[in-house]
């Protein structure tokens, strides 16, 4: 590729989370479909994340110090290659941060889904639902990318809409066992209050699931505990790690518990029906417009929400399938899957009318 390169700024490690991150290995993706070469500043950790970013065709620079620290490493970095364009996605990245790097690079975006700081960004990308336009402070020749249109969705799991386009059948009708249900339990990449362990273990107790289906990342912190149970309850209890594990549980499930993050997105646009527990405020407004479009049902926040209700939610949408067939319809509808795509074309328009106002400077 001998296209200018993209930087892509955003750190992986528990005090940040991973979310970001991997929404970040999405947009690769879609960079390295455009030819785009793509160069990802990071502090990781672990480093073997490292491996994830070059196995899908992307360089890694390792960042030492987090947002805000870093302001000298990534300006040289900027200079020495001369991006086309930044990306910054991280929580702490403010104002003062953004201007730091402002004429470095003829295109500034920030990927941000909570709206708190006023960003000097050329473009602004938020890839949840929520918040809405008014709740961004940005230039006026600013452009924003916001809502279903631009939902961060991995190639591996979109190609199994067709697959999920009628719901499994029920787990009797297979292996004559008395459980009908198979269900998935997936707080998304981060598990800050770690209820993926007791979610499983109420789930696999209710009278008509016949297998759980759990979906973590590597860096849980009770991995191990998961994995221990898993291996004690090989016929009710699967574990999913891996991209091709993972995408095969999501086309054998009924429904999901989920949190409102990132992974909600993904399983809405392939049609799996949703009960959502939010762990993070910042989830709030993506679980209600899921909840608002009949893509999902809210059940609560993680503290106020308790054991009987989560039970009783459970029980009320596996008696009911036109509600599993609504949600799966309305999500599908909601989310195409598209939003990689639309965002790199975005980008792509915003360089060449930058490149064509630089030309005409030039000429003058």
């Amino acid at each position: 590729m001998n296209r200018d390169p993209i930087f892509i700024r955003v750190d992986a490690n528990p005090q940040t989370g991973y979310e970001r991150f991997a929404r970040c290995l999405i947009l690769g993706a879609a960079l390295q479909r455009r030819r785009r070469p793509v160069y990802f500043l990071s502090h990781l950790q672990p480093n073997g994340l490292a491996m994830t970013i070059k196995r899908g065709g992307n360089d890694w620079i390792n960042i030492p110090e987090g947002v805000g620290s870093d302001i000298n490493f990534v300006q040289r970095e900027m200079r020495r290659l001369s991006p086309a364009a930044l990306f910054i996605d991280d929580a702490n990245a403010t104002n003062e941060y953004l201007e730091e790097f402002a004429g470095m690079a003829p295109l500034m975006i920030s990927m941000d889904h909570v709206g708190q700081h006023p960003l000097p960004a050329d473009l602004v990308v938020n890839p949840l639902l929520g918040p809405s336009r008014e709740s961004y402070e940005f230039r006026p020749d600013a452009q924003l990318l916001l809502g279903k249109r631009f939902g961060m969705v991995r190639p591996e799991i979109r190609r199994y809409r067709p697959t999920r386009s009628q719901e499994p059948a029920p787990l009797s009708q297979l292996t004559g066992k008395p459980g009908q249900f198979r269900a998935l339990v997936a707080l998304g990449e981060d598990d800050p209050h770690l209820q993926t362990l007791e979610l499983v273990k109420m789930l696999m107790n209710a009278p008509k699931i016949g297998k759980v289906d759990v979906i973590v990342r590597r860096e849980h912190s009770q991995l191990e505990e998961i994995k221990a149970l898993a291996e004690e309850y090989k016929d009710h209890l699967e574990l999913a790690l891996e991209p091709a594990e993972v995408a095969a549980k999501l086309v054998r499930c009924h429904f999901a518990i989920t949190s409102g993050s990132g992974w909600s997105i993904e399983l809405a646009c392939i049609g799996i029906p949703q009960l959502i527990l939010v762990q993070n405020e910042v989830h709030w407004p993506n679980a209600q417009r899921l909840e608002e479009e009949g893509c999902a049902s809210v059940m609560g926040w993680r503290e106020n929400t308790s054991a009987q209700t989560i039970r009783l939610a459970v029980q009320n949408l596996l008696a009911d399938p036109l509600e599993r067939q609504a949600m799966a319809r309305n999500g599908r509808k909601l989310i195409d899957g598209r939003g990689p795509d639309r965002l790199v074309n975005a980008m792509e328009i915003m360089l060449a009318g930058t490149a064509r106002k630089k030309g005409l400077r030039l000429v003058a």
